[in-house]
């Protein structure tokens, strides 16, 4: 079990870790010299100093330029397709340069899909094809990964699978997955960190007749919340650089600082995705109130339970629902994070819920929310390491799985299609806290140190948190496709730095 003590001391010990260390988006040394210069040529034509070699703006200046709880939360909005023919819905996105009011009174230039920050929302339907056609209006290449799917690799959305500027690419999602609430998110290899601090990252609701037949709170009882946290400059632009979890103090919760949501005194069904680049968050209302866990990065839990506290590391969902009848209209109560780095008053809060009405209630937290199949027999086990190991001489940190930097060329794990595999993965590291990832299949974790997992992690995900020192045992079923698919570190700075690595299916 992770507990509340092991959380922060992690968080802590990152001061002192990798995620202060000094870097750029230079690519670490690799086996494939040709990609490491196409990505380099890339990072030549980024527009932003992303390095400490550029000047520090000195501290965060987001805290003082917003006022806590006056913003209302923003609703993502949701994309209409431009075609349904064919047995297809069929969307047309943009990417490109825009303005946010992120900031009262300030304009911050963001990375965006068709110009919403932070991005839209797309609703799909299991075993109904979504095909979205996105191009390419950035100074950079970028790569579309749809975050948990089940995908061919031409749509995965692969490091090196790059759409240039100026360019379009049709990618094709069967949906021949059950619900979840998923994401996407740009994944250009050394360039995805600072993508999608920028902006690029969007929603991707997956439902099916399972979740469907269940009462759960629908339509506008029914939100999605990205969280993350940002740095600003005094003048309300975003400041990137990969030496920074101090000064990135401004919570932004889809895309506003601190916002308030004016709720009803019911159930609500809100789907938190932690969308930050390093930041953990361990979120609970200031009250202590209950809140019922349904769902994670998969979908529904099998039962859903109640505890106090949500754990969300980097790319990982939870589907909570909140009753605040409880409450008595009039009332306010705050959504917390109890983990560092920084000031308890600014990283310490997150949004408000405001009670402002009554409303009827119709839904309902059914006892069982699914049944899932019990993991298959296993035809091999394989351990996987990650370690950031400190530059010397002047170099670059290098994130390493197994000891590797990520190459393209290679190929790190052969995985016979049709097979189950039990992975043990390992944080090496000592003092920074690591994530891990699998693209292509949802899995299920067997153990943490040891030991049953907690009833958040009893469900199928697709990221999993490791803490300094931990481990955990996880079970993949790889028959959906062939062919090579990554998997890293959701530490974004830490995949940027090479801790990604490559199996092959077939």
């Amino acid at each position: 079990m992770v507990t509340r003590r092991r959380m922060i001391g992690a968080a802590l010990a990152t001061g002192g870790g990798v995620l202060l260390m000094r870097t750029t988006l230079r690519p670490a040394a690799s086996a494939d010299a040709a990609s490491a210069a196409a990505v380099q040529d890339a990072a030549a034509h980024h527009p932003h100093p992303s390095g400490t070699d550029a000047p520090d703006p000195g501290p965060d200046a987001g805290p003082g330029l917003v006022e806590k709880f006056t913003t209302a939360l923003p609703v993502p909005p949701v994309l209409s397709p431009v075609s349904t023919d064919g047995g297809a819905d069929t969307y047309a996105v943009t990417m490109l340069r825009s303005f946010a009011r992120i900031l009262p009174g300030h304009r911050t230039e963001v990375l965006t899909y068709n110009g919403a920050f932070p991005g839209p929302v797309i609703r799909a339907r299991s075993g109904r094809p979504v095909i979205v056609r996105q191009t390419n209006l950035l100074d950079d290449a970028v790569s579309v990964h749809l975050h948990g799917s089940r995908v061919p690799v031409t749509s995965d959305g692969g490091p090196m699978n790059l759409l240039d500027p100026g360019d379009s690419r049709t990618y094709t999602y069967p949906n021949d997955q059950p619900h979840a609430s998923l994401w996407f998110h740009d994944h250009a290899h050394h360039m995805e960190s600072e993508h999608v601090y920028r902006g690029l990252a969007g929603t991707y609701l997956l439902t099916d007749e399972t979740e469907r037949a269940l009462p759960l709170p629908t339509g506008r009882y029914d939100l999605p919340i990205a969280l993350r946290d940002a740095r600003f400059d005094a003048s309300g632009n975003l400041v990137y650089r990969m030496d920074d979890p101090f000064n990135r103090t401004t919570i932004l919760a889809n895309g506003r600082p601190w916002p308030k949501a004016e709720v009803a005194a019911r159930r609500y069904r809100l789907r938190l995705l932690n969308s930050s680049n390093l930041r953990f968050f361990s979120l609970r209302l200031a009250d202590g109130g209950p809140i019922t866990q349904i769902g994670s990065d998969g979908g529904l839990l099998e039962h859903p339970y109640t505890t106090d506290t949500v754990d969300l590391s980097p790319g990982e969902r939870a589907d909570v629902v909140i009753d605040f009848s409880r409450y008595k209209v009039g009332s306010t109560v705050v959504l917390t994070n109890s983990l560092p780095p920084g000031p308890a008053e600014h990283v310490g809060q997150v949004m408000r819920f405001d009670i402002v009405r009554s409303a009827a209630d119709p839904s309902g937290v059914p006892d069982t929310l699914r049944t899932l199949p019990a993991p298959g027999a296993a035809v091999r086990e394989r351990t996987v390491v990650l370690k950031v190991e400190e530059g010397t001489a002047g170099s670059a940190p290098r994130g390493l799985i197994d000891g590797k930097v990520y190459d393209p060329d290679r190929v790190d794990a052969q995985v016979a299609f049709g097979t189950s595999e039990i992975w043990t993965v390992v944080n090496a590291n000592t003092d920074v806290p690591h994530n891990f990832h699998l693209h292509l299949v949802q899995f299920r974790v067997l153990e943490r140190n040891g030991k049953a997992p907690g009833p958040a992690e009893s469900g199928l995900k697709d990221t999993v948190r490791l803490l300094p020192g931990e481990s955990v045992r996880l079970h993949a079923t790889f028959d959906s496709y062939r062919g090579r698919y990554p998997y890293h570190c959701h530490l974004l700075d830490h995949s940027a730095m090479g801790m990604m690595a490559q199996m092959e299916i077939g």
